[in-house]
């Protein structure tokens, strides 16, 4: 299970307010130990909740159960306190925006997905580029055999040649859509499905 350092210290929180009061604390109590609105525990606890750390009893106050202990021995190493920068404000690439410094982080595990079921595949060539992927960009794919119409699948085709295209079912076939008008879509009855697209990694030169 991977936790940003927020995650962990929220949960560490919990589990110490449940050893010394025996009840979990509210909303507002959290709030004010970390100096943050309701809100933004809030959104901290239904990623925790989502990622299976904890587990919300509706219509409890104080209905929050630990599910996951960081510093369990044999948990120990699942978490992880990935890098994390300052995000400063925003600033738009076309038409000049005031900057606004804002007091914000964020860790890399939350821009980049990542976990057992996912994996790196690096691009070779251009039949993606208005889908903003470029030749040498990594792209995280997500282990999976069925995909959606629309998504963006690494496809196995019948002579076990590989590609990276938009997924769409057809009447009797799959048309894999290229994101480039100088390639044509490629239809096949036969396709295997190794992952879908969830991410995408470049290196700016």
């Amino acid at each position: 299970m991977f936790l940003t350092k927020k995650q962990l210290e929220i949960l560490r929180f919990l589990r110490s307010f449940r050893n010394e009061h025996a009840v979990s604390p509210t909303l507002d109590e959290i709030a004010e130990s970390f100096s943050v609105s309701r809100v933004t525990i809030f959104e901290h606890l239904k990623k925790l909740e989502e990622k299976g750390a904890i587990r919300k009893r509706k219509a409890y106050a104080r209905g929050i159960e630990i599910l996951h202990d960081p510093d369990l021995p044999e948990e120990r190493g699942k978490s992880v306190e990935t890098l994390e920068f300052p995000v400063l404000g925003r600033i738009r690439a076309g038409s000049p925006l005031e900057a606004i410094e804002d007091r914000e982080t964020i860790t890399l595990s939350e821009l980049i997905p990542h976990g057992q079921n996912n994996y790196l595949l690096r691009v070779v060539g251009d039949s993606m580029i208005e889908d903003h992927i470029q030749d040498g960009d990594f792209v995280i794919v997500e282990k999976r055999s069925v995909a959606n119409n629309g998504e963006m699948v690494v496809g196995i085709l019948e002579d076990n040649e590989a590609t990276l295209k938009r997924f769409f079912r057809e009447k009797g076939r799959f048309r894999l859509q290229p994101s480039n008008p100088n390639y044509p879509p490629i239809y096949t009855k036969t396709l295997e499905i190794r992952g879908v697209v969830v991410g995408v990694i470049r290196q700016i030169r």
